[in-house]
């Protein structure tokens, strides 16, 4: 079974030796679930996830992770698994404009289509979400506040200016803080960083430099607060400016434990992997999902529209983080 596509452009020919019974009535539903980037290891939890589920149900699925989070390589991965003719695509996508043409060729193809991190996608079955925008950006904000006094300048990262969720929870974020804390002051508007360690690290540095009154960042993207992290320990900054965000915490430990980072929320991307295949299994099947239906990880569920949308938050601290480490998060 394919694990990740180590070459930036993917054909269908490569796709093709993922499912390795090719695609017949007789053989397992097929499903391939494209996201942000590879190699990282929020994605690598959910490609767990997707893994495991697919066996639990009898579902050969697979996840295919891009080598940058570019959105037409997003494209390219859906157009060959339309040609593949898998009987479900998923997507985390990094342009939810960009995958739009696209996903109506796949359901105009039969494809059942299903997104994540994505509200109010077009042309899907079901986008779902285990944290409401509002929920999560505004819990990230009342966390910065209370470690910055109530007052100073900070910074807000995206895992790029594109991608839709991140800057929902981001809109939240600032909204409220504008609000509530009027004494305190975001540096530009965001940066669009927070899917490279190296991009976070350089810009934090950069925004370090050039204002010596920063206090603060909020970090959406998994890959922002460890960059953050890693700058402030360069600059000597830890316990100066508080960090907080989303962020795996096997990757993020031990800059938990010395300070670097404040902590966060998140949900378990392992479970939104196995959430993935459950419901595409359930659209091959036919099983509606209506308001008061149960699926497992999102517990019973309300619709909006094409949107299920839970709070699964989980806390990201000096107390939990180990605990949730040990868990291959």
């Amino acid at each position: 079974m394919l694990k990740r596509f180590a070459a930036p452009l993917l054909g269908a020919a490569v796709i093709a030796v993922a499912f390795a019974g090719g695609v017949s009535a007789q053989d397992k539903p097929t499903m391939g679930v494209v996201v942000k980037i590879g190699g990282i290891p929020w994605f690598n939890a959910m490609e767990a996830g997707i893994t495991a589920e697919g066996e639990a149900l009898g579902v050969d699925a697979v996840m295919i992770g891009p080598t940058s989070a570019d959105p037409a390589l997003q494209v390219r991965a859906i157009e060959d698994l339309i040609a593949k003719g898998v009987d479900i695509i998923g997507v985390v996508p990094n342009d939810a404009n960009a995958i739009e043409p696209v996903l109506e060729k796949a359901r105009a193809a039969g494809i059942k289509v299903v997104t994540h991190e994505s509200p109010a996608q077009k042309n899907v079955d079901w986008n779902f979400e285990m944290a409401s925008s509002k929920g999560f950006g505004e819990a990230h904000a009342e966390m910065l506040a209370q470690a910055m006094g109530g007052k100073g300048q900070y910074a807000v990262y995206v895992g790029s200016l594109t991608v839709p969720l991140h800057n929902e929870w981001a809109d939240y974020a600032i909204a409220y803080l504008k609000e509530k804390y009027p004494d305190m002051v975001v540096i530009g508007d965001r940066y669009g960083v927070a899917e490279s360690v190296d991009d976070s690290r350089k810009t934090a540095l950069d925004l370090i430099a050039a204002n010596p009154d920063l206090k603060g960042f909020l970090a959406f993207g998994s890959q922002g607060p460890i960059g953050i992290g890693r700058a402030l320990e360069e600059t000597r900054k830890v316990g100066e400016i508080a960090v907080y965000g989303p962020f795996s915490p096997g990757q993020g430990r031990q800059l938990v434990k010395e300070g670097a980072i404040n902590g966060g929320f998140m949900w378990n991307p392992m479970e939104a992997g196995k959430v993935f295949v459950r419901i595409g299994d359930m659209l091959v099947d036919g099983t509606v999902i209506a308001d008061g239906t149960t699926i497992e990880g999102l517990g019973e569920v309300h619709p909006n529209g094409t949107n299920i949308i839970v709070d699964a938050l989980i806390p990201i601290n000096k107390d939990t983080v180990d605990g949730l480490a040990d868990m291959g998060l």
